[in-house]
């Protein structure tokens, strides 16, 4: 591999406003040789997440991207070199490989896949976001046939996902999204019950025309001022699942979060609960069959935004925060 280049993507700078192209720079050089232990990767496709944001402010349940470091994110990759047994050329694997063409990582970082195609369905419904979906839906949220689930950023990788697990399960649901044109698709083809447009600046309106009879289980994916007007709506013993919280990720943060939740939790006794998805990889087996039985009956519809190029990852993660990608957003090496 003497000839072969490695490209890379860098955060040149830490944003202290917005996310912009300024913020990134792209280099290149050798690919790295693993070392014993290690696995050499070829990269397939890079998750885009909100998360990779969040990341730049500092440590989360991962450390912090610092300046001028390969930008963090995982990947799908093909394995070319190993140096560790249980890996050889060929395997295909998940990891944090980063914004890159190449990486050299220890096997024990890595999570092997099954070889399914299209290779980006393990990005999407049977990867972190279709599992983040699964879990925090029916393990945190726990949704019983007939109740209202409400969830916000409902057209992205994983609020569409958990509106159809839960049509699945027999819920009502209401989707959150901003836009006319993505609530009209969560109705009309993911089979939504009823979905708020955000952007039309009466959310709390919408939601409570939308929800007469209040909401029972929110998946929240975005915080702020939508967590706020959900949490006023929720039924008693209702359940919240702290998913993310996009709102706050990018640019100057709402000076609040939600206003009287303390007072809100205690009187209509609701169990709000944060978690990580992979609290939950020793079931992963169990979600993914259900996964594979619904998309395979046609009752779960993958939608998936794929953009090619490493060059265009910066330009496709700031889409992302600005909402552009209708599905699960990555890019294709």
């Amino acid at each position: 591999m003497s000839d072969t280049v490695n490209r890379q993507i860098l955060l040149a700078e830490k944003p202290s406003g917005k996310l912009g192209l300024e913020h990134f720079k792209q280099t290149s050089s050798a690919p790295p040789s693993p070392r014993d232990g290690e696995v050499l990767l070829k990269v397939r496709y890079i998750s885009l997440d909100a998360a990779n944001r969040a990341w730049m402010h500092g440590a989360t349940y991962r450390s912090a991207v610092e300046a001028n470091t390969v930008m963090a994110g995982g990947g799908i990759a093909e394995v070319v070199d190993s140096k560790a047994s249980g890996f050889a050329p060929g395997d295909i694997v998940f990891a944090d490989t980063g914004w890159q063409d190449y990486a050299a990582l220890p096997a024990k970082q890595l999570t092997k896949l099954p070889r399914i195609e299209p290779l980006s369905h393990l990005l999407s419904v049977f990867g972190i976001a279709g599992l983040t979906a699964y879990f925090g839906l029916l393990d945190v949220g726990k949704p019983k046939a007939g109740e209202t689930v409400a969830v916000s950023a409902a057209a992205g990788s994983v609020g569409s996902i958990v509106g159809q697990i839960a049509k699945i399960k027999g819920c009502r649901v209401i989707g959150i999204a901003g836009g006319k044109d993505k609530c009209n698709w969560l109705t009309g083809e993911l089979g939504f019950d009823a979905a708020v447009d955000y952007k039309d600046g009466a959310t709390f309106k919408a939601l409570r025309a939308a929800a007469p009879d209040g909401i029972d289980v929110y998946f929240d994916n975005v915080g702020g001022d939508i967590l706020e007007a959900c949490l006023s709506l929720m039924n008693l013993r209702g359940r919240i699942a702290c998913c993310g919280a996009i709102s706050q990720y990018d640019g100057v943060p709402s000076a609040h979060g939600p206003r009287g939740v303390p007072g809100l939790i205690v009187v209509k006794r609701l169990i709000m609960q944060g978690f990580i998805v992979m609290d939950f990889m020793d079931q992963r087996e169990r979600a993914i069959a259900d996964l594979q039985g619904w998309v395979a009956s046609g009752r779960l519809k993958v939608q998936e935004d794929i953009i090619d190029g490493l060059e265009n990852t910066p330009r496709a993660l700031i889409g992302l925060l600005a909402g552009e990608n209708r599905g699960k957003r990555m890019v294709r090496l």
